[in-house]
Parts: C-alpha cells; structure tokens; sequence
C-alpha cells in the first residue's frame, strides 16, 4: 500500500479536501501510513476533525513545537520541523505526494532520508468515484446551475428588439445584468462562483470569453455556468444557448447539429467506455454536416471555427477534473465518475452554440444530472 503525504489546507487544495471534507483554512500535514489516515495539526482544528471521523490527530505539541518556539525557530521553520519530526515517528519512509507539495518541505525530508515523488495520476484517481457528499453537493449545485439558468432565460424571454439592440423594462439587456441575476440565484441557494459566461455574438466564439456588453437580438447567448456548492466545496456545469429574437437559419442548424452531438455521445457514456470513443460519437454528426473538429483540422494548426475544443471533463472538487473526453483521451470512464458533455460548433467574428450537460457514468450507462430544457428561443 502507498503511503502519502499533503500539505495544504482543504480550501484551496482538492486532493486534501476529498480526504477531509471540511473546511480548514490554514495549512497542515495529511500522513497516511498503511492506509491510516493522520493529521497533523494546530489543537484549533482537531475537534472537528475528530468529530468527522476516520482520522487521527496529532495536535503539533506532540512533535516539540514548545520545545522549538523556546530554541526561537520562526513559525515557519517550526512548522517544517515538526512536519519533519512527524514524518519520521509515523515511520513514513516513501511516499507518493501531488504536484503542489511545497519544495522546501520536500527538501528538508528527503535530507532526512525519505524517499518522495510526485505522483499526479494517483491522486486525480482518487478522486475519481464521487463519494456520496461529494455526489450530494454536486447536484444541489447542479439545481442552483438551472435556477441561474432560468433567471438569465426570464430575463431573455422578457427582452424585445429595439432599435438593434434587446432592451428590457426600457433600458439595453447587457451580459453584466443577466450576470447580477444569475449571482442573486446562486447566493440564495448556499453557491459561490468567481465568473461565468455570458457572451453573445462574436463573443461566443472565442473560448472562455466571459461576456460584456449589449446584447443583439438574432444574435447567439452562450450562458455556462459553474457554481460551486459552499458546503460540499464541488462544483456543476452546464451551458445553455439563447437568441432574443428569431434566430437565423444558420444559428437553427448549429443548434440541431450540436444537440445531436450531445444525444450521440451520452448514449456511449457507460463505465469501461473509452473517453477517446465518446468524443468521437460526438465529432461524427458534425463532421458529417462538413463542420471541421480536432479530428480533421489540419496538423501544426490551431482550429478557429466548427468544434475546436474537446468534449467533456471530470467534475468534482475542481470545475475541471480527470477524465478527459477528447481527442488526447487515454481514460476509461468507471462507474462514479461524473463528466461533462459539451458540444458546441463555432465561427471566429460570428458566434458559437454550445450545450452542455453533467452526468454520472454507471455500470450500465449515465443518469443525466441536469434537468433543463435545450430550447434556442428563451
């Protein structure tokens, strides 16, 4: 069995927070030693880890913090130390520790004789099967995703065309006031999200362009939406388009075309899948309709227009997390994994459509997590 080491705190650290699904803001040292789970930890945080369950604490005291603070060692110093000290009375001699484990830390213990390395791929596995916490605060973000939805929609459904532009109750429908709508939804429902997009036209075409500005009637809202669930620390995603208006002929196509995209390869979501396979059920539709994706651009160059991007991620802990669905894929999906399917087409100086829907892999296939409906017109 491997033993691990992690350092940080579970705020900003998702390796340390499915380990510990509370918050503790400052840093401290995770042990596991033939599968026990130890903390090492300021005596502030121990009851309410103790209180979770399944893990033993060690307040610093126990490896010497008195002794050091009296020899005048800074705080930090004295952290490193007793981590050090820690390290060795747990009888840890190799260990497996993420990408982000601080360098003089490492330093200091492989001095000390311990052997460390850096193994990614483990710990993105671990987190892999969404424990049932996990799968909770998942899908209440999820409900918040479609109820921030449905405050950007009302706002669309109520806009009307005036002289170029959608305006609402007499003033222009911009992206920074569907946004204010869309943060009210999410502040009611315990969520928090640093951005989000809402873009319209060109905008829409380009990535991650957050949105600004007037929005256009005829013109595509692209709207994705990732909150993250402040109990539970995971997040949803989902993307929805929209036109104020009627929307052209073209933007109809796309629509259809993309919305196929995403029926195809959610029925080749099952646990064993290929990631690979699932992004190409997904290209097929597209590339039939003489749209380009990844799989026919032309090698050495970046694509600017069709489906440019992969399919899908890994939610969790993070927006965006193991597996991969796209062209570089080497994953096979396994039952718990919960993953985006977001297909979208896309033309540079002119818009994009992107839909997107999370799912849960199953033995047998995937329970669609999101709820919402795919309609072009708000």
């Amino acid at each position: 069995m491997t033993d691990v080491l992690i350092y940080g705190d579970t705020l900003r650290f998702p390796e340390l927070r499915h380990e510990l699904p509370i918050p503790v803001p400052d840093p401290f040292l995770y042990v596991e030693r033939d599968g026990v789970k130890h903390a090492v930890i300021s005596s502030l945080e121990i009851p309410r880890l103790e209180e979770s369950g399944g893990i033993e604490c060690h307040p610093l005291e126990e490896f010497g913090l008195d002794e050091l603070y009296a020899q005048g060692y800074s705080r930090d110093d004295m952290i490193d130390e007793v981590s050090v000290r820690a390290v060795a009375a747990l009888g840890v001699t190799s260990a497996a520790v993420p990408f982000f484990f601080p360098q003089l830390l490492a330093d200091r213990l492989r001095a000390n004789g311990v052997e460390l390395r850096v193994d990614r791929a483990l710990f993105d596995e671990r987190r892999r099967v969404t424990r049932e916490a996990e799968l909770a605060g998942i899908r209440r973000a999820q409900r918040a995703a479609e109820a921030g939805m449905s405050a950007a929609r009302d706002l669309l459904r109520r806009a009307e065309a005036s002289n170029g532009v959608a305006t609402l109750d007499g003033e222009p429908l911009t992206s920074e006031r569907i946004k204010a709508a869309i943060a009210a939804a999410f502040s009611e429902r315990g969520m928090t999200s640093d951005e989000f997009i809402v873009s319209h036209g060109a905008q829409s075409a380009i990535g991650h362009h957050m949105g600004a500005g007037e929005i256009r009637p005829g013109e595509p809202v692209v709207i994705d939406l990732w909150p993250r669930d402040n109990e539970s620390a995971c997040y949803a995603d989902m993307t929805r388009t929209f036109v104020v208006g009627e929307p052209s002929d073209e933007l109809r196509a796309w629509h259809g075309l993309v919305k196929d995209a995403l029926d195809r390869s959610f029925a080749a979501v099952r646990a064993g899948a290929d990631g690979r396979a699932v992004y190409d059920a997904a290209c097929e539709p597209l590339e039939q309709a003489g749209h380009k994706t990844q799989r026919t651009k032309t090698p050495g160059t970046a694509l600017e227009d069709g489906f440019f991007h992969g399919l899908g991620h890994g939610v969790g802990l993070q927006v965006h997390e193991a597996p991969n669905l796209g062209l570089t894929s080497r994953d096979t999906l396994v039952a718990g994994d919960v993953v985006t399917l977001e297909p979208g087409l896309y033309r540079k100086g002119t818009g994009g459509c992107r839909l997107e829907d999370l799912v849960l892999v199953t033995g047998d296939g995937a329970v669609n997590l999101t709820d919402y409906p795919y309609d072009l017109r708000p």
